[in-house]
């Protein structure tokens, strides 16, 4: 895995000695000696990683890391500082600033570079979901508010670790409300995984009853637990466990003996990225609905049940189409006004959904044209449900703002005949409707042989 790094430290023999650790693993590398050149670099080469020192002399690496996560065009990369400060309240101090990893001089290089593989693997799919919501946000969909930072209620599974650690932890979390379930062993932690209410895993190495390492793979294995934040609680003598781990999936780990302030600043940055990460995918999600849907009447749209129809045809399934248009539109318009009129697409629409059934896809085709794809459907079924949504529709008026208008709509039917081309489907049956038109309105035609034998020439 390899990705673009951004080095800063105003010493230059650091400099060189990570830039020739990290491009003999196949990095990009790019150097910064001071706190305003990284700013400058990030904002203009977009690294995927910034390794930043702590002490430095004008602007720090505690504020450069503030300036970064303010700033909307790089509050997205992963930020490791790394310092010759042991302290844990200086480690405590990096996470709080919005670092999402700290690491010690000097640097274990086996260590930083599971650590960059992990931080890797979320950025990548964050990155993903970010161009995925900045293009709907492109075609004017609203992208939602951004995460905020309260964690009260969150749930949290302990998967190991004596009585005593899960008491300290307990209480750790407890400060910021999050709940914690203990697991004592591998069994009992898969058993409570499985209610899928968990919005992160501390995993305690080792694991009594079990393996750790194979627990962490199969909750990366399970599509429903993949995303879950997963933190590591390990000794110092245990560093090839955590290293595998990471390998596996880890998010991040707590060296022990555990220091309460440091595990709650890291827990608290998983959530939150777990959290930018779901708000990425609803909003995708709720893009994708907008994109697929009618604004007016809440339908889908021309776009969707075209390519639904055109899949159902290719998959050799039997299928109907009715093609319905709402009749003498344009003087109802006219008349009353496109208040009215869209009171009245809405009340076709409401109407024509609740005498569907459920696998039935009904959209508004363009104007006050609705097109009805029916999955399974012959002649008899099709003729029924077109005379039920034309019985529907004209027996009771539309109420719209003191007005009560009389609706009525025209209805052509066409079943597909082993003919894979919608167009041609669809055709037929406007051909239908057309003759339904010619014949008084207010009434439903099935498609005859003339009908697709005028549409095949």
């Amino acid at each position: 895995m390899t990705a673009r790094v951004l080095v800063v430290d105003d010493v230059p023999a650091n400099l060189r000695l990570l830039e020739a650790k990290l491009r003999a693993e196949y990095f990009e590398v790019a150097l910064a000696a001071s706190g305003p050149e990284a700013l400058a670099l990030s904002a203009a080469w977009s690294p995927d990683i910034v390794l930043l020192d702590v002490m430095m002399p004008g602007m720090g690496g505690y504020e450069v890391c503030q300036r970064l996560k303010a700033q909307h065009a790089t509050s997205h990369i992963p930020v490791v500082m790394v310092t010759a400060l042991t302290e844990q309240a200086e480690r405590v101090r990096g996470l709080e600033a919005g670092a999402d990893d700290f690491i010690s001089k000097p640097v274990d290089t086996a260590l930083l570079f599971a650590r960059l593989r992990a931080l890797l693997r979320v950025k990548q799919v964050l990155d993903a979901w970010r161009l995925r919501a900045e293009t709907a946000r492109e075609f004017g969909f609203d992208a939602g508010d951004a995460p905020d930072d309260a964690f009260v209620g969150s749930r949290v599974l302990l998967a190991g670790g004596h009585a005593l650690e899960a008491g300290a932890v307990t209480e750790a979390l407890a400060a910021d409300g999050l709940l914690v379930e203990h697991a004592p062993d591998e069994a009992g932690a898969w058993e409570r995984l499985q209610d899928e209410n968990h919005d992160l895993m501390l995993l305690s190495l080792p694991l009594a009853g079990g393996d750790a390492l194979r627990l962490a793979s199969r909750l990366r294995a399970r599509p429903e637990s993949r995303d879950m934040p997963l933190v590591l609680l390990a000794a110092e003598d245990q560093r090839q466990a955590v290293l595998r781990a990471f390998d596996l999936g880890a998010s991040d780990h707590v060296m022990r003996p555990v220091d309460p302030p440091e595990l709650r600043a890291r827990v608290r940055n998983q959530l939150r990225r777990r959290r930018f990460q779901e708000l990425l995918r609803e909003s995708l999600d709720r893009s994708l609905e907008l994109a697929v849907t009618d604004p007016l009447t809440g339908l889908r749209n021309r776009r969707y049940v075209r390519r639904h129809l055109d899949s159902l045809l290719r998959s050799g399934a039997a299928a109907a189409v009715l093609l319905l248009d709402v009749d003498r539109f344009k003087p109802l318009n006219d008349r009353h006004g496109h208040a009215a009129g869209d009171v009245a697409l809405k009340e076709v629409a409401a109407r024509l959904r609740e005498h569907l059934r459920a696998v039935d896809v009904v959209a508004r085709y363009g104007g006050e044209e609705f097109l009805v794809v029916m999955a399974g459907a012959g002649e008899e079924e099709a003729a029924a449900v077109a005379e039920r949504l034309r019985a529907a529709i004209a027996d009771r008026p539309v109420e719209a703002g003191g007005l009560v208008l009389p609706v009525t709509v025209s209805i052509g039917c066409a079943v597909a005949r082993g003919e894979p081309d919608a167009d041609r489907l669809i055709a037929t049956a406007d051909a239908a409707l057309y003759r339904a038109k010619e014949h008084g309105r207010n009434r439903a035609e099935m498609a005859t042989a003339e009908d697709w034998g005028a549409v095949a020439e």
